[in-house]
């Protein structure tokens, strides 16, 4: 064997791994490319949380821009971007449908009757067949969808104010 193959090809590959690990390091985590963008968005029809009686449908949303955060009570991320919604649900930019996932309806109800109540509406995943249609694999997330009904925006993780100004708001127009 040559020292060719004995010693440059290890090395080699340590350098790109060595690339791939300084590029990945770069790149914002909060980023992740969805299929969904630019398309429209999964429609739903679920439970509400606070009324079973009143669905929540994606379809009544329809002529203007909303966010959908899909959060649970057991999902620390949830609990620290909290109060960040409360205070975006105050400006009334735009409307926020809450996506319990995988949850106790007492538990969530509970939740918000403590720490407040930023939705517009919150409808009940409680199998997660609607997360899986917008992708979800993870909470918290959040997803912004336009005027015309697609999906613009998807933000893994917690939202702050500075993302909210950052990200979503310049999308809005």
């Amino acid at each position: 064997m040559s020292n060719w193959l004995k010693f440059g090809l290890p090395f080699g590959l340590f350098v790109a791994l060595g690339v791939f690990l300084f590029v990945g390091l770069q790149r914002d985590p909060s980023y992740v490319p969805s299929p969904l963008i630019g398309k429209p968005a999964p429609e739903f029809t679920l439970p509400s949380l606070q009324d079973a009686a009143y669905p929540v449908s994606s379809a009544e949303l329809t002529g203007r821009p909303w966010v959908l955060n899909v959060w649970g009570t057991w999902c620390g991320g949830c609990r620290q971007e909290h109060d960040t919604l409360i205070a975006i649900s105050r400006s009334k930019v735009v409307p926020m449908i809450g996506l319990n996932w995988k949850d106790d309806n007492a538990a969530a109800q509970e939740w918000l009757r403590a720490l407040g109540n930023p939705y517009s509406a919150v409808a009940e995943d409680a199998e997660g067949r609607v997360a899986i249609d917008w992708g979800v694999y993870g909470a918290p997330g959040t997803f912004l969808v336009s005027a015309q009904g697609r999906v613009i925006y998807k933000h893994v993780g917690e939202i702050t104010v500075e993302i909210w100004k950052n990200k979503f708001v310049p999308l809005l127009g």
